[in-house]
């Protein structure tokens, strides 16, 4: 077996894609190394995979990924395929492929195929769908079911997967004694979660994580810690359950890191802007500053059609107090499976989240896109304006819609009241 990026790097083996990312990155490969070598920073790239490498964690950019994939009741792979498409345009640095309707290793397969940015799946959603049709019950499902399909997803070339490994049988005990508004909202977490109850054992991905450290050496593959347990609504935030998880899972990261595999943590959910700070700043505490992935956070449980907008506010602040990479979500969350345009919305919104967030984190290059927009402005340059901006196709059809009148320079809005044109003549 060769060895892995953390093994390749504590023997001071500086490789082609840790010196390509750290270009990217505007940092030392070493630096990198370290950071890589200490569990605080990952890059997601299966070695089975040709693709540019991603790198994920402190110091780096914010990252943003997109949700695709089916539903049993909507079946379309070549709209999969155009939702991968619009995420990349739009910035994804990241897609995961969450299908749990149709032909999931065919498609899986044909999304890896088209996909030129890192891909990420949770397995345990195929293992479901094929415990329902062998067995007719998800609690059916066998621990060696469980770790066949994930062992398929690493080598069909899968970048890095979610395994809930923090949903014990202690936490769901606690659960059934105790009280949430709703127990449990991620579909991950709530399979795992039942059959734990159905079964009267521990959950698979804890009890067995040996077996999972040796399939993700295998193929160099990330694991994202998952927070089955995360709050779903603003009540259940930051509680007794959620902070469990969190430090079983900040444990078996210290496992994975020392036998050479990296990890991502997932975070919350649904928090009250005044819980953002905390959470991030536990997370890098217990968890040892290793990468966070976080679902939004959502600030209000009240912006449906518009959520989109709500996990941007929240993401934009996750990302300042040291958030590295942000789930996007679409205007369709809790409503319906996302079309191309829910992805589209959801990608630029979670795109500007982390590039505000950049920016109070002092990112160089953050800071670079803006001063050239705010020179674009000042010497009238709306060519320049629209290619930095985060939809260019719309803020040229919107220019285009309702041009100026008299003076190509300005915009319809202030016409000759252009404050940027008078306080340049006033003052040049």
């Amino acid at each position: 077996m060769t060895m892995t990026r953390i093994e390749l790097a504590k023997k001071g083996i500086i490789t082609e894609e840790m010196k390509q990312v750290a270009m990217e990155e505007d940092i030392s490969p070493d630096a990198l190394a370290e950071l890589i070598v200490s569990g605080k920073a990952v890059i997601t790239r299966n070695k089975e995979r040709n693709i540019k490498p991603l790198g994920i964690g402190k110091g780096l950019r914010t990252k943003i990924n997109a949700n695709i994939g089916t539903s049993k009741d909507k079946t379309d792979i070549k709209e999969e395929l155009e939702k991968l498409q619009i995420s990349v345009k739009y910035g994804a640095d990241a897609v995961m492929d969450l299908s749990t309707g149709g032909p999931l290793k065919s498609m899986r397969k044909s999304i890896i195929e088209h996909s030129p940015v890192s891909l990420g799946t949770v397995p345990i959603y195929e293992v479901a769908v094929r415990a329902i049709e062998k067995y007719g019950s998800i609690v059916k499902m066998t621990v060696d079911d469980i770790f066949e399909v994930i062992e398929q997803h690493a080598m069909d070339g899968v970048d890095f997967i979610t395994v809930h490994c923090g949903v014990t049988m202690k936490i769901v005990e606690m659960l059934k004694k105790g009280h949430r508004v709703l127990p449990i909202v991620s579909r991950g977490g709530s399979i795992l979660a039942d059959w734990i109850c159905r079964n009267e054992r521990e959950n698979p991905l804890y009890e067995y994580f040996d077996r999972l450290i040796d399939i993700a050496k295998k193929y160099d593959l990330t694991l994202s810690l998952g927070d089955g347990m995360r709050p779903g609504c603003l009540a259940d935030a930051t509680d007794k359950y959620q902070i469990l998880e969190l430090i079983t899972i900040g444990k078996l990261k210290d496992i994975a890191v020392s036998e050479g595999v990296q990890c991502i943590i997932e975070g919350p959910g649904h928090l009250p802007l005044n819980h953002v700070e905390t959470n991030i700043k536990l997370q890098k505490h217990i968890c040892k500053e290793s990468p966070f992935y976080v679902l939004g956070p959502l600030v209000t449980d009240c912006a449906m059609g518009y959520d989109h907008i709500a996990a941007a506010i929240g993401g934009a602040i996750a990302g300042y107090y040291g958030a590295d990479f942000l789930c996007y979500v679409t205007p369709s969350e809790h409503i319906r499976l996302p079309d191309k345009e829910d992805v589209k919305e959801g990608v630029i919104a979670s795109k500007i989240a982390a590039h505000a967030a950049d920016l109070a984190k002092g990112n160089p290059k953050a800071w670079e896109r803006d001063k050239k927009m705010a020179d674009c402005r000042r010497n009238f340059d709306w060519q320049g304006q629209i290619s930095l901006c985060f939809n260019p196709d719309k803020v040229k059809a919107m220019r285009e819609e309702r041009p100026p009148v008299k003076d190509e320079q300005v915009c319809s809005m202030c016409g000759e009241f252009c404050a940027i044109k008078i306080s340049r003549q006033a003052v040049e």
